[in-house]
């Protein structure tokens, strides 16, 4: 690798593409981008210290699988984000945007596969009636019971991810980034993997045969639930949809251009098609003009549109006798005439 490539590796970008990030984005990417070399810092311990206590527990083994699917989001964000700050080209256009909704799909495809395969597992495991051993090691000359290891293994690693997620949230909603959106909502539902895991060492102290694989089988169905949560959404946007938050809500963007646009003193009527490009919007606006139209008309509709949100700078501005219903869909159906 070069120097310049490794530059471009370390750098953090000011813009994605042509849109300048203004400081609080700035300062939001920053701090997401320490966040995920913490969290990945974190995993490395956690895969580690729950593959040497796991024993033959079906639980943790789905914790530990679980954890290593938890190094995807991260990993994923800080390539995506590197990416999206590259300057559009001829080859690329519209710029490099559409990385962060490939890697949500990538992210969110690998959670599908591993939770459907670690559900039908921990289920086999289940009707089996396997009877997982969990013996004794030896602690400084004393026995001690594995499972007290695997529940101080598991103990250590709920907390944590909860408060990285706790963080990650807001600069995910502050950079309009579904993956780290992901990653923090994966990280705070990982203490109910802990939890779930606890729960089925100690039933296997008890006794109860089934609830190691009872909590497999719950620790693999969140995973499941998920990535099927975050594929529809993925899926969704890279589909060209309209303007979504991070969590596949509509974007208030939407009324909020044609608010701005149809102030304009010479605008008779406005609306707008919003897709949503990843960390940015690419926005049309049909506007329909009052009387005569000059070029300044169309240069203030275009500035008006892009200072609603620093997300909104990718404008085109069309004038039109009378908007185009059959381009401008009801913003309250979606395409089989169902509520959204």
């Amino acid at each position: 690798m070069t120097r310049t490539a490794r530059r471009s590796l370390t750098r953090r970008p000011s813009s994605f593409g042509h849109t300048s990030l203004p400081d609080e984005q700035q300062e939001a990417l920053r701090r997401a981008e320490h966040l995920a070399w913490w969290t990945i810092g974190f995993l490395v311990t956690a895969v580690v210290a729950v593959y040497l206590a796991m024993g033959s527990s079906q639980a943790m083994k789905a914790a530990w699988a679980e954890d290593m699917l938890s190094f995807i989001p991260p990993v994923t964000f800080l390539v995506a984000v590197r990416i999206a700050g590259r300057r559009p080209s001829a080859k690329h256009p519209y710029g490099f945007h559409r990385s962060v909704g490939i890697g949500h799909l990538v992210a969110a495809t690998s959670l599908v596969i591993m939770g459907t395969f670690m559900v039908w597992d921990s289920a086999s495991g289940l009707l089996a009636a396997e009877h997982p051993p969990v013996g004794l090691v030896v602690l400084a000359g004393q026995p001690v019971w594995s499972g007290w290891l695997m529940i101080a293994v598991l103990a250590y690693t709920a907390v944590p991810p909860v408060l990285l997620g706790r963080a990650k949230l807001p600069l995910a909603v502050a950079l309009h980034d579904r993956v780290l959106h992901a990653d923090a909502d994966m990280n705070k539902a990982d203490w109910m993997t802990a939890a779930g895991g606890i729960v089925g060492v100690l039933g296997i102290g008890l006794g109860l045969w089934w609830a190691d694989a009872a909590a497999a089988l719950f620790i693999s169905g969140s995973i499941l639930h998920d990535g099927v949560r975050n594929l529809r959404i993925a899926v969704t946007a890279l589909m060209d949809a309209r303007g979504l938050t991070v969590d596949g809500e509509p974007h208030p963007l939407d009324e909020q251009v044609d608010e701005r646009l149809r102030a304009l003193p010479w605008v008779a009527d406005a609306q707008s098609r919003v897709r949503d490009e990843g960390h940015v919007f690419h926005v049309e606006c049909f506007v329909v003009p009052r009387g005569g139209l000059r070029l300044e008309h169309l240069e203030e509709a275009r500035r008006a549109a892009a200072d609603v949100d620093w997300k909104v700078q990718d404008v085109v501005v069309v004038p039109v006798a009378q908007l185009p219903v059959e381009l401008l869909p009801g913003r309250d159906e979606d395409e089989h005439g169902g509520v959204v």
